[in-house]
C-alpha cells in the first residue's frame, strides 16, 4: 500500500513537471525565444511605440530576426525598446541600420522593423543603440484616409452639380444638335491643314535659302562668301573712318580757331580785333560805302535824264509799252 502511494506521488510529480515544462516551452515558443541558440541585445528609442509590447517580432529587411525583450519608459518623451536578436544576425546588422515600428498587416500586431542602410559601417554589437525613425501610425493613416474620403465626396458632389448644369443647359444641347457644326468643323480643319501645308512649304523654302546662303549660291550667298567683296567693304569702312576722323580733326581746329578769335577779341589782340577796333579802318569802310552810295545815286539821275532826253525818249516809251503788254498778258 505504501509502495503504491509512493508510485502515485512519483507519477504525479512527473506529470506536474511535464506540465510545467510544456507550459514553459509554449511560453518560450510564444515569445519566439530560441531554446538552444544564443542571442544578443540591441536597443532603439522612440517617442511613441504605438502599442508595442514585449514578445512582438523583430524583423530585419522583412526576415524574422528576434523579439522584443522589454519596453522601458526613460522619461516623458523617450521610450527605450530592447530587442533580443538571434546570434546569427550579428554578421549582418550594422550600426547605421534604421529601426522603425510597423504593423503586421493592416490591424495586426506591432512589429519592429530594422532597415539596412546601403552604406558601409561597422557591425552592431551587444547593447548598441540604433537610430530610430518615426513611422506613420494606424490612426494617422485612418485620419488621412478619412480626409481623402471627404475630399473625394466633395469632388463627387461638385461633379454632380456640373453634370446637372450640363444636362439642363438648353443652349449647349442646341449647339450639340446643330447639324451645321460638323460641316463647319470639317471646313475649319481643312483650312488648318492648308495653312499647315503652306507653313511647311515656307519652312522648306527657308531651309533651302539658308542652305544656298551657306553654300555661297545666289546673290546673298555670293556677297556673304565673296572674300574680295569683304576686303573691299573693309577698305571702304577704313576710308569712311578716315574721313570721319579728318572731319573731327577739322571741326576741332575750327572750334580752336573760333575760341582763339574770341579770346583775342576779349583780350584786345590779333588781326580781327584790329579790324573791329581800328578807327582808321572803320572810317575808310564808311567812306567807301558813301562813295558807292553817291555813285549809285548819280547813275540813277543820269538814267532819269536820259529818259527825258529827246534822243532816248522813244526807246524808253517802247520799253514801258512792252512792260504793260506783258503785265496784261499775265493778268487773266
Amino acid at each position: 500500500m505504501i509502495n503504491k502511494s509512493v508510485n502515485n506521488i512519483k507519477l504525479g510529480a512527473f506529470v506536474l513537471a511535464g506540465l510545467v515544462f510544456l507550459v514553459l516551452l509554449l511560453y518560450l515558443i510564444g515569445k519566439n525565444r530560441s531554446l538552444f541558440g544564443s542571442n544578443y541585445e540591441l536597443r532603439a528609442r522612440f517617442d511613441n511605440v504605438q502599442g508595442l509590447v514585449s514578445g512582438n517580432n523583430v524583423r530585419y529587411a522583412g526576415i524574422e530576426a528576434g523579439t522584443v525583450k522589454r519596453v522601458n519608459i526613460l522619461n516623458d518623451t523617450t521610450i527605450e525598446v530592447t530587442m533580443l536578436i538571434e546570434k546569427k544576425m550579428n554578421t549582418i546588422i550594422r550600426k547605421n541600420a534604421i529601426v522603425s515600428i510597423g504593423t503586421e498587416g493592416i490591424v495586426g500586431n506591432k512589429v519592429v522593423n530594422i532597415i539596412p542602410a546601403h552604406q558601409p559601417a561597422e557591425l552592431a554589437e551587444e547593447g548598441d543603440l540604433l537610430v530610430s525613425k518615426k513611422s506613420v501610425s494606424t490612426d494617422e493613416m485612418l485620419n488621412t484616409l478619412s480626409k481623402t474620403n471627404n475630399d473625394i465626396a466633395y469632388i463627387a458632389g461638385e461633379l454632380k452639380v456640373t453634370v446637372n448644369r450640363i444636362n439642363n443647359s438648353m443652349g449647349l444641347w442646341k449647339l450639340l444638335n446643330d447639324e451645321s457644326i460638323p460641316n463647319e468643323l470639317r471646313a475649319s480643319i481643312a483650312n488648318i491643314r492648308k495653312a499647315t501645308n503652306k507653313a511647311n512649304l515656307f519652312v522648306e523654302d527657308l531651309h533651302g535659302l539658308v542652305a544656298d546662303v551657306r553654300s555661297g549660291k545666289g546673290s546673298v550667298g555670293s556677297l556673304l562668301t565673296d572674300t574680295a567683296f569683304a576686303h573691299n567693304l573693309n577698305l571702304a569702312v577704313v576710308k569712311i573712318q578716315s574721313v570721319v576722323d579728318d572731319a573731327d580733326s577739322l571741326a576741332r581746329e575750327i572750334n580752336s580757331l573760333v575760341a582763339g578769335v574770341k579770346t583775342d577779341v576779349k583780350e584786345g589782340k590779333g588781326a580781327v580785333y584790329s579790324l573791329l577796333r581800328d578807327s582808321t579802318v572803320s572810317i575808310r569802310l564808311s567812306t567807301s560805302l558813301e562813295n558807292i552810295q553817291k555813285g549809285t545815286d548819280g547813275f540813277n539821275q543820269n538814267m532819269e535824264a536820259l529818259k527825258h532826253s529827246f534822243l532816248f525818249r522813244g526807246y524808253f516809251r517802247k520799253l514801258e509799252k512792252q512792260k504793260k503788254r506783258e503785265a496784261a498778258q499775265k493778268d487773266p
